[in-house]
């Protein structure tokens, strides 16, 4: 339940400057490119080879400055999270969802998902304005910045000298996109190599079944030590690819197992079963275990050894956020 973002996973959105440049697969359907385009005229200006990126205004960057210094609550009861609890006699906090009210307010840290319109880490931006940002992570001790990548081999050579993420930024979290094994077996181990005080996965959209073990341990690491965090999404928007309801159930047994933070942030366009099949109500489509789909049904000669699925296609809001029947909302400690 975030205040100043729709994801679920952070509660704060904030983009310091927007463009950028597909890298791999997870990109095809980039929302972020669209919603460029949209804003000027039909035409993403800031996305691809040579494209300028755009730094956002003087007032957006002092945002975080405000964040920072306005006091943040958790609700205990409802989960409800944000800057502005109410209040009652004697001056205590009281959770605003109005059919909560509780004032079981606890003290938190504010999440900030850094940037959503762009990669930090993206080789076409200006260095001086990666600079700037590093300063705005040391000006908001009170703010836990979330920086998710598709560039994780950039890192290292991005980072100012020395970059100490204990002393200097404990509040900065590491996260690299991930979707699927052969992205898992390459970045999982760059994004260990580096020190973060929370490194965690973004994997959605989720396009085929992953084994997170093999990467950790191509790193000497078990999962349970190597990763503190795991998001697991389905594509949203036009073209979007369906996902194997087991991939993400696969990945949500692992992290159980391994006593790392799973959270489940949504089917996206397709949702599970085959919804009213032969009623002409939804799209259908058969998914196979290693990423083939069948349009409409189970192809010819479909066989269980393929763990094919059927699945339909809602749309994001009615196919939810429910793995199993449950949400699945867990964060790092």
């Amino acid at each position: 339940m975030a205040e100043n973002s729709k994801i679920e996973w952070t509660d704060h959105t904030f983009n310091p400057w927007e463009g950028c440049q597909k890298v791999g697969p997870g990109c095809d359907h980039c929302y972020a490119e669209t919603r460029n385009a949209r804003f000027a005229g039909g035409r993403a200006v800031n996305w691809g080879p040579g494209a300028p990126r755009r730094r956002t205004s003087a007032a957006n960057w002092r945002k975080p400055l405000s964040w920072n210094g306005s006091p943040f609550y958790q609700c205990l009861d409802c989960g409800w999270r944000g800057h502005g609890a109410g209040k009652i006699n004697g001056g205590l906090p009281v959770c605003p969802v109005p059919k909560c009210a509780s004032l079981r307010l606890a003290p938190a840290r504010a999440r900030v998902f850094c940037a959503s319109l762009a990669d930090v880490f993206d080789n076409a931006v200006d260095p001086a304005w990666r600079e700037d940002l590093y300063g705005l992570f040391e000006a908001t001790p009170s703010l836990d910045w979330l920086l998710l990548t598709k560039r994780i081999g950039n890192v290292g050579n991005m980072l100012p000298v020395p970059f100490d993420f204990n002393r200097i930024y404990p509040n900065v979290w590491l996260g690299a996109t991930i979707v699927n094994q052969a992205e898992a077996d390459r970045d999982i181990p760059k994004l260990l190599e580096l020190p973060a005080r929370v490194r965690f996965l973004s994997m959605e959209p989720l396009l085929g079944p992953v084994d997170l073990g093999t990467a950790c341990r191509r790193a000497g690491l078990h999962l349970g030590e190597a990763l503190d965090w795991v998001i697991v999404g389905g594509e949203s928007g036009p073209g979007a690819r369906p996902m194997h309801p087991a991939w993400a159930a696969s990945l949500r047994d692992q992290c159980q197992d391994a006593g790392v933070p799973f959270l489940f942030k949504q089917w996206g366009e397709w949702a599970p079963g085959s919804g009213d099949f032969g009623a002409g109500g939804y799209d259908t489509a058969a998914v196979a275990w290693d990423g083939r789909v069948a349009r409409d049904d189970y192809p010819v000669g479909a066989t269980s050894a393929d763990g094919w699925s059927m699945v339909h296609r809602p749309g994001k809001v009615a196919a939810g956020r429910l793995l199993d029947g449950s949400e699945w909302n867990e964060v790092p400690r």
